[in-house]
This record gives C-alpha cells, structure tokens and sequence, in this order.
C-alpha cells in the first residue's frame, strides 16, 4: 500500500527498533490498565475507599515520573536499548507481583517498583524510534509505536473479561508478567541508534541546559501542556471502567462485566485510529496544527461522553472521542525529540514527559474524591477542562516538523 511505503524508506534496525519499542509500549499499557480495570474488585476486597483506590493509581504515575527520569539518564549514558529492556522487566515483573498482595501497603510497594518501569520505556523508546527513523517519516513512527498502547488497553480487557470471572482478580495481575518475554528479541535483534554512538564519546551534556534560556522555557511549558493531557488522560481512563459498572444511583451507566468491555474495546478502537493518524497529519501539515485540532476536539467529546448514560450512544461516542483525547499523545515523541540534541534527548523527554506525570498523579484522587462527593458525570468532565488548558500552552510551543521550519 502506498499509504506505507514510508516503511521501506527506514533502515533495517529502524524498522526493528520501532516493533521493539511498539511492543514494549503495547505491554506497558497492558500491564498498567490492568489496574484499572480490577480497580472496582479491589475497592471490594481492601474494603477502600474510590479515594484510596484513586490514590494506589497515584503512587504508580509518580514513580513513573521518577522512572522517566532516570530511565532517560540511563538510555543517554547507557544505550537506548539497555533501558529499554530494564524498564520492560521491572513494568512486567512488578505488575504479576500485585497478584501476590494481602495488604494495601504490599500494593503500594509493588506500584510504585512498576510505576519505575512504566515511566522508563516511553522515554527510551521515543529516543529509539526518533534516532532511527528520517525526519520527513518522525511522526509517522512515532504515530505506530504509540498506537501500540491502546492494542495493550484492548488486549487488557479481553484479559480480564476472559480471566478475572473464574479465577478473580489476582490471577488478572498474573498475566502482567508475560512482557518480560520481550526483552530476549529485543537484547538479541536491536542495535542503538547510529546517531547516539557517534556522539557517546563525546563530553557529556549536562542536563542543565535545557533549564536555561530558550530551551528552559521550551522545557516549562512542555511540561505544563504534558501535565494537563496526562490529567485529563488519567482523570478519565482510571475511572472510566467503573463509571460503565456502576449503578445508575452512583452516577454511572450500570453495565454488565460483557457490555463494559465490548464499549472499552471500541474506545481502543478509535484510539488506535487517532494515534496513527495524528502522524500522518502532523507530517503533512504540522505538529502545532494538529495538536491543537485534537486537544480542542478532545475537550468537547470527553465533555459529551461524560454526560450520556444511553450505552448505544457510548457505543458510538466513544471511539470518536478517543480518536480525539488519546491520538494527541503521538505527537509528543517528535516534538520533544525535534527540540533537543542528541546528547541530552533522552533525558529531556523523560523529564518534560514525567514532570506532566508528576502533576497528573492527582487525578487519579482527585476524581476519586469527586466521584464520592458529586457522582461520576462531575468528577470526569473536569478531564474536559484539561485539554482545554493543554490547548491554551500552544501558543508558546514553536512548530518542530522541519518540513515547516528552517530546520534542517
């Protein structure tokens, strides 16, 4: 097909190390939305609170902000390819170990060690795919590897939907360890990047840089804007699962186990489509363009979706309002990558992409507050409001594509 012969323009290496860092990001979704979709069965087995609960969700997103960061510290130093791999086996290993918890404190721990993961692989394998991909197909690649995540999120619900009826809940989290497997094609089949062993022997660059200057504000608001779409994106997605299962008294939809899965399938239906799309059209037109086309579209639609109780209307709406309020999220590997050097990407990405992590790590609890003291419909829309706020940062983030810059 002519619509990927961008395929065959990469390199060998650039096409495996998109599939590997495609996979590992597919994994990582499963593994963390796993969670999300047993939240309602452990609110019920710990005896916690939708607060508590939001706050377990909490812990995972700040400790992948942490994880972020240091992850891209080793993918700089170390190869992009080596954090990769560790940050594929703690994710899967410390996801299986939830399934061996009696106490919340014993979850707490065990999120925290996957959140470390969790946060790594992003940052090492938007480094990988960016340094070996051309600039004209960046957001093509880019597009395809994070589309990945909503086949994980997919593939989590049939999971749990074939899986936690039978044999409950932990066994759900069992499943969580079968993306360490990944890591031996990936040690095997991916070499780094060409770009970053040519300028590993060279005098590290300080991360400093990009706090400074031009680059600092640059940092600032990427951050800011990655702050409110990951609020608005965890906002949403942690409760989404039990706003379908809950009864219409508590402000949610009262959907069986079978049809709340079917409408979250469909939802990852259209978040694949907006992520692979989001590349194709940033290339074609512009990073800031379309980013700022789907953020103000996001912010609609999430508000829409969060006041329908009719499943057939959420059976329609929700994969036009994912293609919206996930697909942005492509965008972000290239613009970061396209605004830093070599030597430090990396670690910039990790740090812009996990500062928003950081921030984010409250909506989990806070809409879980909201959802005890005004019902779900509230406690969601404020995801709408969110993308709002992302849109605005915009006008302080210059456009990257370099088809559209003086940039090389």
């Amino acid at each position: 097909m002519k619509l990927f012969a961008f395929w065959k323009e990469a390199t060998p290496n650039g096409r495996r190390a998109l599939i590997a860092a495609s996979l590992g990001w597919m994994l990582d979704g499963f593994d963390v939305m796993l969670f999300a979709l047993v939240l309602k069965d452990l609110l019920v087995h710990f005896s916690m609170s939708p607060a508590q609960g939001g706050i377990l969700a909490a812990l995972a997103l700040v400790a992948s902000a942490a994880g972020g960061i240091g992850f891209g510290m080793i993918a700089d130093r170390f190869g992009r390819t080596r954090a990769l791999i560790l940050s594929v086996l703690m994710y899967s290993v410390f996801t299986a170990a939830c399934g061996f918890a009696t106490e919340i404190w014993h979850l707490a721990i065990f999120r925290i060690l996957l959140g470390l993961g969790f946060g790594g692989e992003w940052a090492s394998g938007a480094a990988l795919v960016a340094e070996t991909w051309p600039a004209r197909h960046r957001g093509k690649a880019l597009g395809l590897m994070q589309s990945t995540w909503a086949i994980g999120f997919a593939l989590a619900s049939v999971a749990y939907w074939l899986i936690a009826p039978t044999f409950g809940w932990r066994a759900v989290f069992f499943v969580g360890i079968l993306p360490a497997l990944l890591t031996l094609w990936i040690r095997r089949s991916v070499e780094e990047p060409e770009v970053w062993r040519q300028t590993r022997g060279e005098a590290r660059v300080p991360l400093s840089t990009i706090m400074r200057g031009p680059l600092g504000r640059i940092t600032l608001v990427l951050a800011l804007m990655n702050a409110f779409t990951l609020f608005a994106y965890w906002g949403f997605n942690t409760w989404v699962p039990s706003y379908l299962k809950a009864a219409g008294g508590e402000g949610g939809v009262g959907l069986g186990t079978g049809a709340s899965t079917i409408l979250l399938v469909a939802m990852q239906v259209g978040t694949w489509f907006g992520y692979v799309t989001f590349g194709f059209v940033s290339d074609a037109i512009g990073r800031k363009r379309t980013y700022v086309a789907y953020l103000l579209l996001a912010a609609v639609l999430v508000f829409l979706y969060t006041s329908v109780r009719i499943p057939l209307v959420l059976l329609v709406l929700g994969p036009i309002t994912a293609f919206f309020a996930t697909g942005h999220f492509s965008g972000f590997g290239a613009v970061s990558a396209e605004l830093y050097p070599t030597a430090v990407r990396a670690r910039a990405q990790g740090l812009t992409y996990n500062i928003g992590r950081i921030a984010s790590a409250a909506a989990p609890w806070i809409v879980g507050g909201l959802v005890t003291s005004h019902g779900y419909g509230v406690a969601l829309s404020i995801a709408a409001a969110a993308f709002l706020a992302a849109a605005a940062c915009w006008f302080w983030i210059p456009e990257t594509n370099p088809a559209f810059t003086n940039s090389p």
